[in-house]
């Protein structure tokens, strides 16, 4: 048995979000129906150097897909040490024996899974006539959110996008109108009220640990994608907006606690009952998702196992389709 092994500029040449997108529907149905084991993501904290550490293992027993993600989330990292702020590592076992098929960055498959998370969310939640996004932070995950969401309306009108960071939001800006300029009109704005008023799909992906998308920015019929919540103590939506929303969550255990819920929940201003459905069982037809155009809906994505698993399984696939990697004896 020999292990494949792949860089992550291996793997980004063998992701296209529309096959992303498919196997995380994929991943969500079989969670929903209860078909797979994933514990939830066990956590290391460095505290001293602002950053943690999660391990992620997972089996979707149906689709006799296994695998194992390593990753980080260090905010200073691109500031202080020229670094991603997400990394990661998969191991990609063969349930049948336990072997490890392959060990791959889980960097690129981060990124996309969780891009794909928030397409497939507007496939169900947001209105089917949008025409306009807000993006709130303008990282990695911006970049494949708004993928996503063009593999899902092929074109918008306008995508807005504020960062407090000038140069990061000038960076974005230049990097998606050269891949997505053709498909809508990618603007600067200097403010999240900006960015979210008016907006038919709001994505915010920051680290923040207090409101920034205030409550009476968001007008009835909105779509909000929240990435940035992934820890606990983290929160990036005013929480009156929860109060007026569907809700729809990735995970109970893992949003309860790490999620844009988790302040809420333990403030005691929304609960258990106030949570519409996990995703998964809206994928598998067992709850539905948007039901009138005046419902604002929300997104709470805390990124799952079974999300990694299945794209890893993809790439490995493609890879080993297209003799891609090196294969080495481990064991």
């Amino acid at each position: 048995m020999k292990t494949l092994l792949l860089t992550d500029d291996e793997v980004k040449k063998l992701l296209s979000m529309d096959e992303v997108m498919e196997a995380v529907e994929s991943a969500f149905k079989e969670k929903g129906l209860r078909r797979v084991q994933m514990p939830a993501k066990i956590y290391l904290f460095y505290k001293k150097y602002n950053g943690d550490l999660r391990t992620m293992p997972s089996y979707l027993e149906e689709l006799d897909i296994s695998a194992v993600k390593i990753v980080n989330v260090h905010p200073e990292n691109r500031m202080r040490y020229h670094l991603p702020t997400v990394m990661a590592v998969i191991v990609l076992i063969d349930p049948k024996n336990g072997a490890p098929m392959a060990i791959m960055s889980g960097t690129t498959v981060t990124s996309m899974r969780t891009g794909a998370a928030g397409g497939i969310a507007a496939k169900n939640l947001a209105r089917k006539d949008s025409k306009v996004a807000g993006l709130v932070g303008a990282g990695t995950q911006a970049r494949t959110q708004l993928m996503a969401l063009l593999s899902v309306y092929k074109k918008l009108e306008e995508v807005k996008v504020c960062d407090k960071l000038k140069e990061a939001r000038d960076k974005f800006i230049a990097e998606m109108k050269q891949k997505y300029g053709h498909l809508c009109n990618i603007i600067s704005v200097e403010s999240v009220k900006e960015a979210v008023e008016e907006s038919d799909i709001v994505l915010t992906a920051t680290p923040s640990r207090k409101p920034i998308v205030m409550n009476n920015w968001v007008r009835p019929g909105t779509h909000l994608t929240c990435i940035g919540a992934d820890a606990p103590g983290k929160e990036e939506l005013d929480p009156k907006i929860l109060t007026r929303a569907k809700i729809v969550i990735d995970d109970w255990e893992q949003a309860s606690h790490s999620g844009e819920i988790n302040v809420p929940l333990s403030q005691g201003i929304i609960t258990k009952e106030s949570v519409w459905a996990e995703i998964g069982e809206i994928a598998a037809g067992l709850k539905s998702g948007r039901e009138n155009p005046e419902e604002i809906t929300i997104f709470t994505s805390t990124g799952l196992a079974v999300q990694d698993a299945v794209t890893a399984k993809l790439a490995y696939d493609k890879a080993k389709q297209k003799g891609i990697g090196r294969l080495i004896k481990i064991t």
